[in-house]
């Protein structure tokens, strides 16, 4: 009978000679011929060619930011404004400091795209917040109040839709609603105050409504926001039914903020948007802050105390309304409530621009109306606030009040079945000294 050791020994030698002849042909086979060589090169083409398509769909930037533990679009998950989460848009500086520029921004869905906050670095400063508005967690102590009576309006940001500002009517027996007439249609709409005599609806509808759907997207030097409101007719508020998507995009220097109202409904109906945006003043002097309007007429108020208008639009030139300098004016002590109407753009501008700057700031916001439907803006500064609110929006105060010519177009759209409109401003923030300011 065979030796089994002698087998198992037969059998290493064997195992050793293939294996000695594996090692014979690889090294002639890959390392003489270049075929190694050609295989890491064509692995590293692949994977330049890999590097180049996520470069070019920005998931380069993406990733740095997510290295950084800094995204792009973050929500706040905690606080819940509205019943939904706030979404924060947020970039980081890319600056060396010389320069001011955006860094986030704080949007509620759930309080009808309300812009909560602004950030921005400006040099000397650090980061500062832009608009005079409670904190996220305060807003989220609204909740169960009703925003229409003016609560979302002392937010940073309000969007105000499907009417900007005030609408005056006829007040309920109980005096908390009340009626206005449209080309027949008589709109019942919730009463926001008295005014000697008038009743006032004022923002809107939107204020405190939550979306229907909301998406963001990451953008390589910040980030987008998508909301949806399918408001149908407001609660039976409005006429018809009315879809409002509001879209809020942040980069290094532009804020550009774009809302498409639709009629979904049967019937025609009005609308008119804007925004409510109360800028703070870094510095924190209010006297040398400057204000430019764009040239156009001021529409004349009854009285200082309702804020309502008279009917009648007046020239501002000659006047202490004049804010239509190429450096605009100074406020000092003035107290403003006014809206300004027939607005013109200057040579080589996009649209009609209006401009808050804070000269012991180096800083200035600048506000430029991108569509033409864009018929008035309203400047709210009461003297000794912190702030001004420069408000681009579609219609004059009280659009449906009988104040007004019947040959003045007071900017409420009228969208016919299917229609749909636009409102597009883009806000920006410069410095006011260098070659950045050489066109305001």
């Amino acid at each position: 009978m065979e030796d089994p050791r002698l087998s198992r020994m037969y059998a290493a030698l064997l195992i050793k000679w293939f294996d000695r002849w594996r090692r014979r042909l690889w090294h002639i086979a890959v390392m003489r011929s270049g075929l190694l060589t050609m295989i890491v090169l064509t692995a590293a083409l692949l994977g330049v060619a890999f590097g180049w398509r996520a470069h070019t769909q920005g998931r380069f930037a993406q990733l740095k930011s997510e290295l950084k533990s800094k995204t792009l679009v973050t929500p706040a998950a905690v606080v819940r404004p509205g019943g939904q989460d706030a979404v924060v848009l947020q970039r980081s500086q890319i600056a060396v400091g010389t320069a001011p520029e955006f860094l986030s921004a704080t949007l509620l869905p759930g309080r009808g795209m309300n812009v909560l906050q602004i950030t921005a670095y400006l040099p000397g400063k650090g980061e500062v917040q832009l608009l005079a508005s409670p904190s996220l967690d305060e807003a989220g102590k609204m909740d169960g109040v009703d925003a229409t009576e003016g609560a979302s309006l002392g937010l940073g940001g309000a969007i105000e839709a499907p009417w900007a500002n005030r609408i005056t009517g006829t007040a309920s027996v109980d005096a908390k609603s009340m009626t206005t007439n449209w080309r027949g249609h008589m709109l019942g709409l919730p009463v926001t105050s008295r005014e000697r005599g008038d009743a006032v609806a004022m923002g809107g509808l939107l204020l405190k409504r939550a979306s229907d759907t909301v998406r963001t997207n990451v953008m390589p030097d910040g980030g987008e926001a998508v909301a949806v409101y399918d408001a149908g007719d407001f609660d039976g508020h409005w006429i018809s039914h009315t879809e409002i998507t509001t879209s809020v995009q942040l980069s290094s220097r532009s804020l550009e903020m774009k809302i498409l109202t639709r009629n979904t409904g049967n019937e025609a109906e009005p609308v008119g948007i804007g925004w409510h945006p109360r800028f703070a003043i870094p510095s924190g002097d209010r006297g040398q802050a400057m204000l430019r309007m764009p040239e156009g007429l001021r529409a004349e108020v009854r009285d200082r105390r309702s804020g309502l208008p008279s009917g009648r639009l007046l020239p501002v030139a000659g006047t202490e309304y004049d804010f239509t300098g190429r450096n605009g004016a100074r406020l000092g002590e003035m107290s403003l409530d006014d809206s300004f109407v027939h607005l013109r753009a200057g040579m080589l501008e996009n649209g009609p621009i209006a401009e808050l700057r804070d000269p012991k700031s180096n800083y200035g916001l600048r506000i430029t109306a991108m569509t033409p439907t864009i018929k008035a803006m309203r400047a709210y500064a009461p003297a000794g606030a912190g702030f001004v609110s420069i408000e681009p929006q579609f219609n004059y105060d009280d659009p449906f009040g009988r104040e007004w010519a019947a040959d003045e177009d007071t900017g409420m759209v009228v969208l016919q079945p299917g229609q749909t409109v636009e409102w597009k401003i883009r806000l920006e923030i410069v410095s006011l000294s260098g070659a950045v300011t050489d066109r305001l």
